[in-house]
């Protein structure tokens, strides 16, 4: 009997869940009320238009000024080459390039145009560069030819002692060869017995070192631990209050909890607030409408005192 209890139980509670689920999955339904929507719903991305058109106002005939309105702006380009060949081949410059008419080639200049056509004139201290400057490679000492006397002219001892290199340290080892060459007493040579003994390699027995298992002494056995020993060797306890965890993580739901009603109370608590979009409370078409009783309304004296202007 109690076995089919629980079973009835456990089918219930699966039941219930899966009735929870599957409200879970449901989309979450749109708040907004449409009914009382001052315009058509529109989507983005569609093609629909607002409003239907009626057929009288596709019969209409347009007015001149809307006939005004709709020719497209004139063309002043028309009749002229825009892609010249001469401007395909300039490399897409901004400036076209064109053939020179021959008025303006046999046309003087004008005083200010010849004036700004010259070019800039070197100042009197510039000096040209020498011929030899240019088989240099650029660089900013030039090449000249130089004199017999120089060729023939003898040094003097201080131009010897800076022409004389830099020599090494008198202590500079050079770098040594790869390979020691060992001499041959040292190939023929004898060890001594304290040489033979510390090249003779450790003797290292074999294993196992030690039995795995070993006798246990007697007093070893009848030994008894101490006060101490006996408190470390106790486990952590759980903190005062510690319910363990249940065996079964599903438990019987009561009959009466199953065959409960909600309340009025909870009914109201539980159904959803439902807000207007922020486009339905922004709209109000009486938003500029005066009351009757405010347009027969009397102000006070003190109203009347404060909407005196300022006099300035």
């Amino acid at each position: 009997m109690m076995t089919d209890i629980i079973e009835e139980v456990r089918r219930s509670a699966e039941a219930n869940t899966r009735d929870r689920l599957i409200t879970l999955s449901r989309p979450k339904e749109s708040k907004a009320i449409w009914a009382t929507s001052y315009s058509p719903r529109v989507m983005w991305g569609t093609q629909d238009m607002l409003w239907t058109v009626s057929e009288n106002a596709k019969k209409a005939e347009p007015s001149p000024r809307v006939l005004q309105l709709a020719e497209p702006k004139k063309d002043f380009m028309t009749g002229i080459r825009i892609n010249r060949d001469h401007y395909v081949y300039s490399c897409g410059r901004s400036s076209v390039l064109w053939d020179v008419s021959p008025s303006a080639k046999n046309a003087n200049c004008s005083e200010r145009v010849g004036h700004l056509a010259k070019f800039k004139v070197a100042p009197k201290e510039f000096q040209p560069d020498r011929a030899m400057f240019f088989y240099s490679c650029g660089r900013s000492s030039p090449l000249w030819q130089v004199s017999r006397a120089s060729k023939n002219a003898k040094e003097s001892p201080h131009l010897e002692r800076l022409a004389t290199p830099k020599t090494n340290h008198p202590d500079f080892l050079g770098a040594r060869p790869i390979q020691t060459i060992i001499p041959r007493a040292a190939m023929l040579a004898s060890p001594s017995d304290r040489i033979e003994r510390l090249s003779t390699p450790k003797n290292k027995p074999d294993g196992p070192f030690r039995d795995p298992i070993w006798p246990v002494a007697g007093a070893a056995k009848t030994a008894t631990a101490t006060q101490r020993t006996t408190d470390l060797s106790k486990s952590k306890g759980v903190v005062e209050g510690y319910v363990a965890n249940r065996d079964d993580p599903a438990w019987p739901v009561s009959r009466g909890a199953r065959m409960a009603v909600a309340s009025a109370r909870t009914n109201e608590l539980s159904v959803p607030i439902v807000r207007a979009t922020m486009d339905h409370l922004q709209f109000d078409p009486d938003a500029f409408i005066v009351k009757e009783t405010a347009k027969k309304g009397s102000c006070s004296r003190r109203t009347e005192e404060l909407a005196q202007p300022i006099q300035r």
